[in-house]
């Protein structure tokens, strides 16, 4: 285009009457931080010719400080009249695309390149979308304007302005180095053909990565699944079953379709950012973001699989109102079919969300129907979210995965993997979770209640409170077919089975799962409530001075930056004045003022409560936690029995808290951890010797502390070890012990007025006998019944002196103790530990 005073002028004009309509912002990465280096010509290039394009982008690049677009650049050998072009040829104004051509621009740079006419010259690829949509048959306007992967003409475009100009978007990416392409020798033709091709493939994955992929209406997509091979046999198989016609089966597997799929629509994802802009801004003290740039990165090119932790009703919302102000598609969700309710199912299904019900169980067609919609999202690339845990966390913990979903995936990617599948795990932390009265009362033993739209005024009602921040931090990425190498090695030369359902594929599952557990408790939000309330619960009486408080909690603080439990966990901002002030302010702790200062205390309710947020991050506390019960019992131990019992009782915790650290690591993080303590003042070292501080002192009030946090968990692990000495060998099945466990637990948290309801949580306990079996500590014979190892009973009570208050043994061995053991059997039947 050549740039003579006219059509500068011409230009001027229409940027300004474009902008007393569109608004536009850039995203991702910033104008401004690109990486460019300014004495070397920068050049631009936009996918479609464009005159509105060209001009939000030189209104952006003007915005921002770089070099405008349409300005004559003057280089070494020649000029160029702008510093411009566009990628593919011009459409007219039906959309009509001329065959592919290179851009004269690029084809004058790289020949100038080439002969050393030119040094180097940088070509940074620039998008601007027109709202982010993929296309839907039932919105007709939308189809008319919408940005999608449709070819646009000119009437197209002018609409799409006038529907979506409010809301444009622009997105730099980092810059192409032409001196690089060049170098490879491939000749001035062949090197243009390569850089047009990179050029190309950028502009497909972006956009891929920002509106989704090119994607068909829902109608035709369901009616697509019962054309499948899989769906077609369950459907003539559930004619044959059910003894009715094929047609009927073929309209029940639409039935299920249409019950499944969501129906994606820009106007309600749009709806949905503007009520949950003013949401964050008003409920929320705003949110938190951390390490979505490796997401950014990651999502060009790959089939992405969000995998949150799940502790709120808004966790969808949430996720897929950053993914979209950050420039990415939000994902399709797994939703309950409970939540398809009137008026707020339908705005989640047209937020992206497509919903399964709870049991798969004998329904062989729905089953086929489901797996297929899986399928047809995965490989056609489209983001997706579902929740590992299941169902919402009601104590807080992370929660032993559900492996279906996974599974499904699993199966999906042995199919086809055309794709590479990653997935991320996102940790979603709330200083206060809207649910909280629910749980309050689900904490205190009552059942859990069915959704209902009754529930969003129980939400409405509890507005009143303080609800702080929330923190999003997404997790370590883990890529499918590096996981697949790794527990299955040559996974790709196997015979996989006409299902895909090789022998190794529930092992591997099962195994996905605890990875995805644990990446996502390496990317814990670790926030004031969460060390407030693990201090508070700690106490004997529920109480502290407030500078005692404050001491306690800059000691954590500075322990756990001595210690990060990983690059993925965030910690709060502040000392522990400022995050004491701020607990108070959001009203979990009172506090009451007498001569000597102020005291802080839990009431009943708020006691209970904060054993949810605590549990949030027990996982970050359960190694250090473990460390210093040691010396509750002990003045002095030397490093080896550290480790031996470390070693002994850490895959127990590891299990139920899915701690990220594997056993070939534990050895060096627990001399990070004890160098740590003896650096704070709370262990001196004597050689290989570590000594406790004085019972009177604060170092060792601080060391009780901390052990505390993991004594209730340590107390259900001994208690369920007695239960099993108390039993003859052979003498119950797993289900009795764990129904045993529930009942003495429930006795002993009488007793003893625990405030941690999840001490007799029926799951912990299922999990922990799960953890014995695994280990070999226990074995099962052909009826189920359990046998333990005669040395069992001298290991455990060796572990428990060290760890556990005597009257605390005393105690759970007194409820425990109702019989004699029967006579051991011959020793060939006895487990070795």
């Amino acid at each position: 285009m050549t740039r003579t005073p006219l059509h500068r002028l011409v230009f001027g004009s229409l940027r300004r009457l474009l902008y007393l309509w569109v608004r536009s912002e850039t995203i991702s990465q910033s104008a401004a931080t690109l990486d460019l280096d300014r004495s070397k010509p920068v050049f631009y290039v936009l996918q479609k010719p464009s005159l509105s394009d060209l001009a939000v982008v030189d209104h952006e690049c003007a915005k921002a400080g770089l070099p405008r677009p349409v300005v004559q650049v003057s280089m070494e050998s020649h000029q160029e009249p702008s510093a411009f072009f566009f990628l593919d040829a011009p459409t007219g104004w039906l959309g009509r695309r001329d065959k592919r051509i290179i851009s004269p621009t690029l084809a004058r740079l790289v020949t100038a390149v080439n002969q050393n006419a030119l040094a180097e010259a940088q070509i940074v690829p620039v998008s601007v979308y027109w709202g982010q949509s993929p296309a839907r048959e039932t919105s007709p306007w939308k189809l008319l304007f919408a940005d999608s992967w449709a070819v646009t003409g000119r009437l197209r475009k002018l609409l799409a302005i006038l529907f979506l100009g409010r809301k444009t978007r622009v997105q730099f990416a980092a810059p192409i180095q032409l001196r690089e392409l060049v170098n490879q020798g491939k000749g001035p033709e062949r090197t243009q053909r390569m850089a047009h091709r990179i050029l190309r493939v950028h502009f497909r994955n972006q956009k891929a990565a920002v509106i989704g992929p090119d994607v068909s209406h829902r109608r035709n997509l369901v009616k697509g699944l019962v054309h499948a091979p899989a769906v077609r046999q369950a459907i003539l198989d559930e004619a044959e079953r059910e003894k009715f016609s094929v047609d009927k089966a073929e309209a029940r597997a639409l039935r299920y379709g249409n019950e499944i799929a969501s129906d994606y629509t820009y106007t309600a994802i749009r709806f949905l950012e503007l009520v949950l802009s003013w949401f964050w801004n008003k409920i929320y003290d705003g949110v938190k973001v951390n390490h979505i740039e490796q997401v950014q990165e990651i999502a060009r090119g790959h089939e992405v699989i969000y995998v949150p932790c799940h502790r709120s009703h808004i966790d969808y919302l949430l996720l897929s109102y950053l993914l979209f102000t950050h420039g990415l598609t939000p994902p399709h969700i797994a939703a309950g079919i409970n939540l398809n309710m009137p008026v707020i199912g339908g705005l989640l299904r047209r937020g992206g969300a497509f919903f399964m019900r709870r049991t798969f169980k004998g329904n062989p067609l729905y089953t086929a129907v489901f797996n297929e919609y899986l399928h047809t999202l995965f490989s056609r690339g489209f983001p997706v979210e579902y929740f590992v845990e299941g169902g919402r966390s009601r104590t807080g913990r992370t929660l032993q995965p559900k492996t279906g979903m996974l599974a499904i995936t699993l199966r999906s990617y042995l199919r086809s993997h055309r794709l590479p599948v990653v997935f991320v795990p996102v940790y979603i932390g709330y200083e206060r979770v809207l649910e909280g009265r629910t749980y309050l009362g689900e904490l205190r033993g009552a059942s859990k209640k069915k959704e209902s739209i009754g529930d969003l005024f129980k939400v409405i009602g509890a507005l009143r409170q303080r609800f702080g921040q929330v923190a999003v931090n997404f997790g370590e990425p883990i890529r499918l077919a590096d996981f697949l190498e790794q527990q299955q090695p040559g996974w790709r030369q196997q015979d996989l089975g006409p299902d895909f359902r090789p022998e190794w594929l529930t092992a591997a599952t099962n195994q996905l799962g605890t990875t995805v557990a644990r990446h996502l408790n390496e990317a814990a939000a670790i926030n004031p409530v969460n060390l407030v309330a693990m201090v508070m619960l700690s106490t004997s009486k529920l109480a502290i001075d407030d500078r005692g408080l404050a001491s306690v909690l800059d000691r954590y603080l500075a322990l756990l930056r001595r210690v990060p439990y990983s690059p993925h966990t965030t910690l709060p901002e502040g000392d522990g004045q400022q995050l004491t002030a701020h607990v108070l302010d959001m009203k979990f702790i009172a506090s009451q003022q007498d001569a000597l200062g102020k005291i802080l205390y839990l009431d009943e309710q708020n006691a209970v409560l904060m054993t949810y947020y605590r549990n949030n991050v027990l996982h970050v506390f359960a190694l250090p936690s473990l460390l210093a019960s040691f010396f509750q019992n002990s003045g002095r131990i030397s490093r080896e029995q550290i480790l031996r019992y470390v070693t002994a009782l850490y895959p127990y915790l590891q299990a139920e808290l899915f701690i990220r650290y594997e056993l070939n690591e534990l050895e060096a993080v627990v001399d990070e951890w004890m160098n740590a303590f003896v650096e704070q003042g709370l262990l001196r070292r004597e050689d290989d010797v570590f000594i406790r501080p004085a019972p009177s002192s604060g170092e060792f009030v601080l060391l009780t502390l901390l052990s505390r946090a993991i004594v209730q968990t340590l107390q259900r692990f001994y208690m369920t070890v007695a239960l099993i000495l108390d039993h003859p060998q052979y003498g119950l099945d797993a289900e009795e012990l764990e129904s045993l466990c529930t009942v003495m637990a429930q006795r002993l948290s009488i007793l003893h007025g625990l405030n941690a309801p999840e001490f007799f949580d029926k799951s912990l306990f299922r999990n922990f006998i799960s953890a014995l079996l695994s280990q070999g500590v226990l074995r099962r014979n052909e009826h189920g019944q359990l046998s333990h190892s005669p040395k069992l009973a001298e290991l455990v009570e060796g572990a428990a002196k060290r760890v556990l208050p005597t009257e605390v043994r005393l105690s759970i061995r007194q409820v425990t103790l109702k019989r004699q053991p029967s006579p051991q059997p011959d020793s060939e039947n006895a487990i070795q530990a």
